[in-house]
């Protein structure tokens, strides 16, 4: 059975935002929202009945407007008119204390209908999220994939390469023995020729 929607409300940045959710948890997910927006004070259920019903009509979709203009909330709402924040000398204006409003009164049908089209959304997010983390595990798996690849004809071309290295240092070793071997044997042999050049020369 569909769980029940509230609507909860936060402000954010430069925008209030509101959305039609089962929970708080619900809402802070929607928002994006790393810390808990309703401890801290910052967020609340309403039962404004003009947020109430937009909400309803798109649960699960955060609807923004202007912060502090008291407009109504849609999907893409304008930035506020006035960014100064605050900074000229003018006298501040503070907002009248909003009077307790009653209960918003969403009909059962009403609600019904917004808390499963909510779960109908809420799985198609679901359903895209399994489909990117799918996607994502089958890129993570083809990288891994093409780095062990690549680790393994690195491997092999250095394997190769310290077996012509060896080789080749294996002749040169044998090159400079036969090298000493040539220069004792013509050491030797030049005395001897040296000897006999004297003697002839006697």
């Amino acid at each position: 059975m569909a769980r029940k929607l509230k609507t909860y409300q936060t402000s954010l940045g430069f925008f209030d935002m509101a959305v039609a959710a089962p929970s708080m948890k619900a809402a802070l997910e929607a928002w994006g929202s790393n810390s808990n927006l309703f401890h801290q004070g910052v967020a609340k259920e309403t039962d404004d009945p003009k947020i109430v019903a937009a909400t309803m009509a798109k649960p699960g979709v955060v609807l923004r407007r202007a912060v502090g203009s008291g407009g109504r909330f849609a999907e893409h709402a304008a930035l506020p008119a006035d960014l100064s924040g605050g900074m000229d000398d003018g006298p501040k204006r503070h907002r009248p204390k909003s009077k307790k409003r009653s209960p918003a009164k969403t009909s059962d049908k009403a609600a019904r209908r917004a808390a499963l089209e909510y779960e109908r959304t809420e799985k198609q997010r679901q359903s895209e999220r399994r489909k990117q983390e799918a996607a994502r595990a089958k890129e993570n798996q083809r990288r891994e994939s093409a780095i062990a690849k690549a680790q393994t004809a690195l491997d092999k071309a250095k394997q190769a390469h310290d077996a012509r290295a060896g080789a080749i240092e294996a002749e040169r070793a044998a090159l400079e023995i036969r090298s000493q071997a040539e220069d004792a044997r013509w050491q030797k042999q030049r005395k001897k020729l040296d000897a006999a050049l004297r003697r002839a020369r006697e």
